[in-house]
């Protein structure tokens, strides 16, 4: 074969660093914007925000001791993080050293103190268990149940399994030693830990219950055998194998119904996250504009000081600082131009669905991607970024800007409708309907069928679904 060269022409796309930092970007939520930002402004020195002068101040004139605990609250490791080593025998010593660091050296320190506000239900339990009058042995036991316990409260694995495990660490281990102490652990606050399914959790609350309580009797038989067929709400199979009146069985659903299926759930200091809207939405003069949230946008700014050391040495080097001056620029600029095209692209969701800002969620219109894209001239790919993570506060509430995009179904005389307001409609038609004769997905068809509204009893199902709403034989009344 012989060899030759040839000249060749074409063209392909490059992204360059500043276009991937735009489009990196554009697609953060504005929680995950400001984590980014300051990450940059800790690398770059030449990048400051224009508060930071007021900011360094306040720091400056903080006692030393603020700042010391504030280290410790957010860097001190939590006591869960134990929760997954394997459990041991333990000594008097043992607990003694655990009363001991959670009593912060105060005198009138007790158990109450023990459950404050943001404890983990671990905590919760083994406080109750410092105190309690159980030998060394069988609060080992207990506190390797607790280790087992999920955040609602329930046991994990099967005490065989648990009994198994504990071999090793506990000598001629009875499988009636480890039953005694589930027992020691669901007569804990609070009432209903330690089960191991819902009819037991359910069933240890209503035992807790004072034995006078109206319908206290039916309701155990119907949690200990009969929760599947409540569930399926039979209401004949359960009056004919209880036998008891409606009143009897109703009254018996609602003190089930008032029990907590999640004890375990109230405890613990979960971080609450709030949602920061990008784009507020305010009626002026009779129309809907857009506005993008000022405490939302990160003021950014070239630091003057070091701008001008490189300016006056440019010529002797200083080839870092200058590439870091470029990269500030391009990041300030980046940041801009990601609110301007969050405001663009907002502004045209808004134009497009005015009628749900005027009359809610039954007059949201059929939109995609494609039809704002084409509005402000930019990619799908662009705009999906855009309304991902991206709220939106109006007079309606808070949305994400992907909320009000949605697929489209006929109508009779030959537009569409959005499943947004289809949903909307199901929801308005399953809230008026009678309790002794709820609406079947087949109805619910009919009746949007006769409002102009063309969709099968299977996309009602879904969208009946979606809304988490239980059919029909679930929604009747017993």
């Amino acid at each position: 074969m012989k060899h030759s060269l040839q000249l060749k022409l074409g063209q392909h796309l490059t992204l360059t660093p500043q276009l991937q930092q735009s489009i990196r970007l554009l697609q953060l939520s504005t929680l995950e914007l400001n984590q980014e930002l300051e990450q940059i402004l800790q690398d770059n020195p030449l990048l400051e925000r224009e508060d930071e002068d007021e900011a360094s101040y306040a720091a400056t004139e903080a006692p030393a001791h603020t700042a010391e605990a504030e280290a410790q609250s957010t860097e001190t490791p939590q006591p869960e993080a134990s929760e997954s080593a394997p459990a041991t025998a333990l000594d008097d010593a043992d607990w003694n050293d655990y009363s001991a660091a959670g009593s912060d050296d105060d005198e009138d320190s007790d158990y109450a103190q023990g459950s404050v506000s943001g404890a983990t239900l671990r905590e919760h339990l083994l406080n109750q268990l410092i105190v309690s009058p159980l030998t060394l042995r069988d609060r080992t036991l207990v506190a390797a149940l607790i280790d087992d316990l999920d955040d609602a409260g329930f046991l994990t694995q099967p005490l065989a399994d648990i009994t198994a495990s504990l071999q090793d660490e506990l000598e001629e281990l009875e499988p009636e030693e480890v039953e005694t102490a589930l027992k020691h652990l669901q007569n804990m606050d609070p009432t209903g830990v330690g089960a191991r399914n819902l009819a037991e959790c359910l069933t240890l609350q209503l035992r807790a219950l004072p034995p006078d309580t109206p319908a206290r009797d039916a309701a155990m038989q119907l949690t200990t055998h009969y929760l599947d067929l409540l569930a399926a709400r039979d209401v004949g199979k359960l009056k004919k194998m209880l036998g008891i009146d409606d009143p009897t069985l109703r009254a018996a659903r609602a003190l089930i119904l008032s029990m907590n299926p999640r004890p375990g759930a109230a405890f613990g200091a979960n971080e609450t996250h709030y949602v920061i809207p990008d784009v507020y939405v305010r009626k002026v003069k009779g129309m809907w504009i857009a506005s993008l949230n000022a405490d939302a946008m990160p003021k950014l700014r070239v630091n003057r000081v070091y701008a001008d050391i490189l300016a006056r040495h440019r010529e002797s080097g200083g080839s870092q600082l200058a590439s870091q001056l470029q990269e500030a620029r391009w990041l300030i600029k980046n940041v801009q131009q990601r609110f301007d095209t969050i405001l663009r692209v907002s502004q045209a969701i808004v134009d497009r669905q005015k009628h749900f800002f005027e009359h809610g969620e039954v007059a949201m219109r059929p939109l995609v991607l494609r039809e704002i894209a084409d509005a402000v001239e930019l990619h799908e790919s662009t705009i999906s970024r855009v309304t991902t993570q991206k709220y939106m506060m109006t007079p309606r509430g808070l949305y994400e800007l992907k909320y009000f995009f949605g697929s489209h179904v006929a109508t009779d005389n030959g537009g569409a409708c959005s499943s947004t307001a289809i949903r909307a409609l199901i929801k308005q038609l399953i809230a008026a309907e009678s309790s002794k004769k709820p609406l079947s997905d087949g109805q619910l068809a009919e009746v949007l069928g006769q409002q102009g509204i063309v969709v099968a009893r299977r996309t009602v199902a879904k969208y009946r679904e979606s809304l988490q709403i239980p059919p029909a034989n679930m929604r009747r009344a017993l």
